[in-house]
């Protein structure tokens, strides 16, 4: 039986990764503490963004990181206001990074 971290937790890891490597990021939706879904978007500052969400992979059966939006970052927002209209305890991070770093593919993610 595999331990899962609660979502609150590993928001809160998440920022401090992000701090540590200088990328700056917020909550802009807090969700449900112990099982709240995660969204991160990432703005490029460009008026691009993107967004992923956590999800299976059919193949491996691992948890992925998947991409849920992309494209102007108004019509990337309009998809999160979308997804929190249908999931009041969704999570949603923003980032804001002109490179478009998440960590999202770094081990532990």
């Amino acid at each position: 039986m595999s331990a899962r971290l609660t979502a609150d937790f590993w928001v809160h890891a998440y920022l401090a990764r992000l701090r540590l490597a200088d990328i700056p990021a917020y909550v802009v939706a807090r969700g449900d503490a112990t099982a709240g879904a995660v969204i991160v978007k990432c703005a490029t500052l460009d008026g691009k963004a993107k967004a992923f969400q956590r999800g299976y992979d059919l193949m491996s059966g691992e948890r992925v990181w998947l991409v849920l939006a992309e494209g102007a970052e108004a019509e990337v927002d309009a998809a999160l206001s979308r997804q929190r209209a249908n999931d009041p305890d969704l999570w949603v991070i923003e980032i804001e990074d002109r490179a478009g770093r998440t960590l999202l593919d770094e081990p532990g993610l």
